[in-house]
């Protein structure tokens, strides 16, 4: 099952001041505008409309929270860089952003989001140079990759890998598509280290399955039941 997959929305919040007090572990998305955030937070939590995909960049005004557990959250941040928003809505943006990503207590890492085509423009370096002063970790989500080839996959994780390198040794990046369902247990695997969540991988179904039929054996004393051994789960 999902590790993420009992999401649920919770409040939006366009004042600071109105942030959850419950909250204990956030992990925060952000992202220009069209680089697939929403559809990332929505392939993460196996759910379809959990985070709202607008045909129109730059609606996602507000900081929107998704509860997993007991004073745990997916937080949904404003998508930056859209350059017909009005500029009182970016100034917003920018009030609430640099503040939340500077000193919410509660944010233990960010997912920064990046086209892939297109990484590492000037917003997602000046987002990068907002959060890393922080030390808390950054994991870069470069989606869209079904739309490069084999050999484009490589040079931008390499080109991304490089640039971060120089940011800090806090910094992860991976490949990831909504679309595939690509990249989603390597994400779960970060964001649930930080989160402080367990894995929730099901276990393989045993070899012998109930409407498999087998021959028994004709001594009680042979290989039965009681000396086969549980399969693993495939993590430790």
């Amino acid at each position: 099952m999902p590790l993420f997959q009992t999401a649920v929305f919770t409040t939006t919040v366009a004042d600071l001041r109105d942030l959850p007090t419950d909250s204990q572990y956030e992990v925060a998305f952000a992202g220009r505008s069209n680089a697939g955030k929403s559809s990332a937070i929505n392939t993460l939590a196996n759910h379809t409309r959990l985070a709202f995909v607008s045909k129109t960049p730059g609606r996602t005004q507000h900081l929107n929270y998704f509860r997993l557990e007991e004073g745990k959250y997916f937080v949904d941040l404003p998508g930056y860089g859209f350059a017909k928003a009005p500029e009182e809505i970016r100034d917003q943006w920018e009030g609430l952003l640099a503040p939340y990503l500077r000193y919410r207590e509660a944010l233990c890492g960010l997912v920064l989001i990046m086209d892939s085509r297109h990484p590492l423009t000037e917003l997602d370096l000046q987002m990068l140079g907002w959060f890393a002063p922080t030390g808390k970790p950054i994991h870069v989500l470069l989606t869209k990759a079904d739309k490069l080839s084999r050999q484009q996959q490589v040079l931008t994780l390499r080109e991304v890998r490089t640039v971060l390198t120089g940011i800090g040794g806090n910094c992860t990046q991976q490949l990831f598509s909504s679309l595939k369902k690509s990249g989603v247990q390597e994400a779960e695997a970060v964001l649930g280290a930080w989160l402080g969540l367990a894995s929730r991988e099901e276990r393989p179904p045993p070899t012998g399955l109930a409407g498999e039929k087998t021959a028994r054996p004709k001594k009680r004393n042979a290989i039965g039941w009681s000396a086969r051994r549980p399969c693993s789960s495939g993590k430790g």
